[in-house]
């Protein structure tokens, strides 16, 4: 499939992500307005117009809201996009605006690192919450009686990818909304709206700004109710992004198209080259022909992402693997322009293996990357010498 082929009525990828967003030029004005700070607009006379207070509204908002929703719902106009600060702000705006007492949720057993903290909030709410895995549609023998099913394919940090319109198709079958976390795909990759679900949700701080430098999250639904509630969410508890971290994001986006296709080819070549390696098991990457997701993947996204997994044998061999990486950092998160990596289970929160590593591919040209990485794993094999101390446990992107 070639998915930057374009049409006058449906630009490719590169041509939208350049142009999203953007407002009509005006002369002597900059094609991207800069940041408006402002906590309070002028309003005089009866309250009317898009912007009264800063929590409420903010152009800059506007615009990253509108280039959010043209990646990810292009051509509709039924939908609506609200920024956030953070990922996990916008992920808790949906569970917590759709959900009360003696509702029912199904969130995957194998997902992000703090669905776990949600989960005993909900709780705390009086909310049942049943889980299960990613792969195999495993979520849709739980899902009689739900309110709302949330999926996370692929999914993180385990790569696991489920059938989104089966899931879908089923749960509005039986009254459920449906929300996707889109992180790890971003809208390149998959766009949940075109597979049927009710949300697009997404952490803005990953691929979709790319650099590692702000916090943002995003919610894309069809308008109406749902959405609506959304917003009341992120009015009640003040969960905004700085007019600074939109604008950086809105101007990331322009070169996401560049960045999602170098990083995702070179994280091909990358996991192409583990797949021999004797030392390592587990690898996952659904754009490998041989990956347990491929199959399904293939038939709902574009792209596979940038991010790669796989377990070395022992958490000491692991470390020495991170430690002997020269071009690759030992840090949390992924998505960025610079390659990282961790061994995962440092945080707790994940059923994964000692020795599991996450690796985030950048930017690098590919035949560096792949060379420091073989050369890690040959150094990381011929030393005896540990690594060290492991982080305490705290909050992991």
């Amino acid at each position: 499939m070639n998915v930057n082929a374009a049409h006058p009525d449906s630009p490719g990828d590169g041509t939208r992500a350049v142009r999203a967003g953007l407002p009509e030029p005006v002369k002597h004005e900059p094609t991207l307005p800069g940041p408006v700070f402002a906590a309070h607009f002028h309003l005089p006379g009866e309250v009317s117009g898009p912007y009264s207070y800063g929590r409420d509204g903010n152009p800059t908002w506007t615009l990253l809201e509108r280039a959010i929703g043209e990646l990810e719902a292009p051509g509709a106009d039924d939908t609506e996009t609200l920024v956030f600060a953070s990922g996990m702000a916008a992920i808790s705006a949906v569970l917590f605006s759709q959900l009360k007492t003696g509702d029912t949720v199904v969130l995957p057993s194998d997902g992000y690192q703090a669905l776990p903290l949600a989960r005993a909030q909900l709780e705390a709410f009086g909310i049942e919450v049943r889980t299960a895995p990613t792969g195999g549609d495993a979520q849709l023998d739980v899902l009689d009686g739900a309110k709302l099913l949330w999926i996370e394919s692929p999914s993180n940090p385990g790569l696991d990818v489920c059938d989104i319109r089966r899931l879908v198709e089923e749960a509005h079958a039986r009254g459920a909304l449906v929300a996707v976390d889109n992180t790890l795909a971003t809208p390149l990759g998959q766009r949940p709206l075109e597979l049927g679900a009710d949300f697009a949700v997404a952490s803005g701080t990953k691929q979709l700004s790319g650099h590692g430098d702000v916090l943002l999250g995003y919610v894309v639904g069809r308008a109406g109710e749902p959405m609506d509630a959304v917003r009341r969410w992120r009015k009640i508890v003040g969960a905004i992004p700085g007019p600074m971290e939109a604008w950086l994001a809105h101007r990331s986006i322009a070169t996401l198209p560049l960045r999602v296709d170098r990083q995702n080819a070179t994280a091909l070549a990358v996991a192409e080259a583990l797949r021999d390696r004797p030392e390592i098991s587990g690898l996952r990457y659904p754009g490998l022909p041989d990956d347990p997701s491929h199959e399904v993947a293939a038939r709902q996204m574009r792209r596979f992402g940038c991010v790669v997994s796989f377990t070395l044998p022992t958490r000491e061999r692991a470390e020495r693997f991170l430690e002997a990486l020269r071009l690759v950092e030992d840090a949390t998160s992924f998505g960025g322009v610079r390659s990282t990596a961790e061994r995962r289970g440092r945080w707790g929160g994940d059923a994964v293996p000692e020795g599991f590593i996450r690796m985030s591919v950048g930017a690098e040209d590919a035949e560096d990357l792949v060379a420091d990485v073989l050369r890690a794993l040959n150094e990381s094999a011929a030393s005896s010498e540990s690594s060290g101390s492991v982080g305490s446990v705290g909050s992991a992107g």
